[in-house]
């Protein structure tokens, strides 16, 4: 489970993010990425009905992008909320090339530290 000083919860906090943060798009993935004053790296996930019509394939499809954001904190730069927006398509993807798109996600926004990926 992703710690909650890692989590990204508040509606007004969201919303700066979706104004000022800038996109990425990789295969069924976007990220948006805005800079923070904390010291850490908080995300949001967001799975909307189009992409799954069961709340057991939306919530599936957030755990695995919260597990694999979980594995990935070590490697990102402080300072950062990340929202990770789910499109079509992504329900029939598995979890290694979920894990890929959002490695490369990170790593053209910029937001890691090392190239170990």
């Amino acid at each position: 489970m992703l710690p909650k000083i890692n989590r990204l919860c508040k509606k007004k906090e969201i919303d700066g993010v979706f104004l000022r943060g800038k996109s990425v798009k990789e295969g069924f993935l976007v990220l948006k990425t805005a800079k923070s004053r904390l010291e850490t790296v908080r995300f949001c996930f967001v799975v909307s009905k189009r992409v799954s019509k069961t709340a057991v394939g939306r919530n599936l499809i957030k755990r695995r992008m919260r597990e694999i954001a979980r594995a990935a904190l070590p490697l990102l730069k402080p300072g950062h909320d990340l929202i990770f927006i789910a499109m079509p398509g992504l329900e029939k993807m598995d979890y290694p090339r979920i894990e890929k798109d959002m490695k490369k996600s990170f790593a053209r926004s910029g937001i890691i530290m090392s190239d170990k990926l």
